[in-house]
């Protein structure tokens, strides 16, 4: 059970870290807000069954609180994953609704700025991914070499 909440963890911190992100201190009180992005609105509902609804200007749990704070330093992401693989490893209930949530969850991937991911996408014909570049870039008929 232990290697499956260690993959669990990894595939929620990553939602839970922009949830706290986009909705700072208020990542845990109870209300509705359609214009979140899907990763947001999943990594908040999972910060709320981690973590506990709370009243507007109730303290946020240390590690959540410390992502609100910095949500780009790497040991304050490191510290929340650790308090949310703790909080799955005692609560085999808590672990089994994290992993519904994750089941019924739409399409949404969790990955950092910059990222290039498409999902729930169907490519027929030629596709090309393109990493990084360095200047000008050019496809198709008459695309210079």
């Amino acid at each position: 059970m232990s290697g499956d909440v260690v993959q669990v963890v990894g595939e929620i911190t990553p939602c839970i870290t922009a949830a706290a992100g986009a909705y700072g201190v208020a990542v845990l009180v109870r209300t509705q807000d359609e214009a979140a992005s899907a990763t947001v609105a999943l990594g908040r509902r999972l910060a709320q069954r981690i973590f506990g609804s709370r009243a507007d200007g109730e303290e946020l749990p240390e590690a959540l609180a410390d992502v609100v704070e910095e949500p780009d330093d790497p040991d304050t992401t490191a510290a929340l994953r650790k308090a949310i693989r703790k909080a799955l490893l005692v609560d085999e209930e808590l672990a089994s609704d994290v992993r519904a949530l994750l089941g019924r969850a739409p399409a949404a991937t969790c990955t950092g700025d910059g990222s290039q991911v498409v999902t729930g996408s169907v490519i027929g014909g030629d596709s090309i991914q393109i990493g990084s570049v360095g200047g000008d870039v050019h496809f198709g008929p008459g695309a210079r070499d």
